[in-house]
């Protein structure tokens, strides 16, 4: 696979400038409803969450972008990731080409997508006097850490829906409630100290990921990286599994469309 895959590398790169710059052609503003969305989102979380929760902290607001751009970088994989056979499903009954590529490209556009989405979190954390610190450089290996989750999710979800195209609804509702079962949008100081839904929280791996993401942007810290290094081997070895599902159920993709 990794043989044909190099052998495949220019059309990986293709399919991956075609994710970028595909996303938003038909639209007036392109490429800035890469900024707009999350922003958006920002806005609405930032209105009405401290008064539902009364547990925000002085900085929330930076505290939402810092949580909000990485969801979406993460939920934006597994979607893509879901639906890449069956909306490239005219391509796959013509011409041969790894099919690994599709989620690899979703992967990768998504991962550049994501880079420049920081740009926003900087801005913000200038805004309100968080200021940037050398220990940004860590952030490439916080996002490949979570992307690689997210591309594995992706890929075995991808082979189902393939089958069962009832898949990417599912994997819409459970990333929703994903959202909530990570420190997103709220602190995990809000619970008591051995609640269970404080256990629970802790036991998800975008909880480490998005503590390591505001190490580094807001506490100007090194983020836990052998709690990162423990959630890249879980990713690492899902996405091994996979790839071996993947490549089982590939053979049967053309047939089903």
């Amino acid at each position: 696979m990794l043989r044909e895959l190099y052998d495949y590398r220019e059309l990986l790169k293709t399919n991956v400038k075609k994710d970028i710059r595909g996303r938003y052609k038909a639209s007036v503003l392109g490429v800035l409803w890469s900024f707009i969305n999350p922003l958006l989102q920002v806005l609405v979380y930032a209105i009405v969450f401290p008064y539902l929760m009364k547990g925000a902290g002085d900085h929330y607001v930076v505290y939402l972008v810092t949580g909000i751009i990485p969801w979406t970088f993460f939920q934006t994989v597994v979607n893509q990731s879901t639906t890449c056979i069956k909306a490239n499903s005219g391509i796959i009954k013509k011409v041969y080409f790894p099919r690994m590529i599709l989620p690899l490209s979703a992967f990768f556009s998504g991962l550049i997508n994501f880079f420049i989405s920081c740009v926003i979190i900087i801005v913000f954390c200038l805004i309100f006097g968080m200021g940037v610190s050398w220990h940004l450089i860590f952030v490439p290996i916080i996002a490949v850490t979570e992307g690689l989750l997210g591309l594995a999710i992706g890929t075995i979800c991808g082979a189902i829906n393939a089958y069962i195209q009832d898949t990417e609804y599912i994997v819409n509702f459970l990333l929703l409630m994903a959202m909530y079962g990570a420190p997103i949008i709220y602190e995990t100081s809000i619970f008591p100290d051995g609640s269970r839904i404080g256990a629970l929280i802790q036991l998800n791996p975008m909880t480490h990921i998005m503590n390591a993401y505001r190490d580094v942007f807001m506490n100007h810290r090194i983020p836990d990286m052998g709690a990162v290094g423990i959630v890249f081997l879980l990713s690492f070895a899902l996405f091994l599994v996979a790839v071996a599902v993947f490549n089982r159920m590939q053979k049967g993709f053309a047939e089903q469309f």
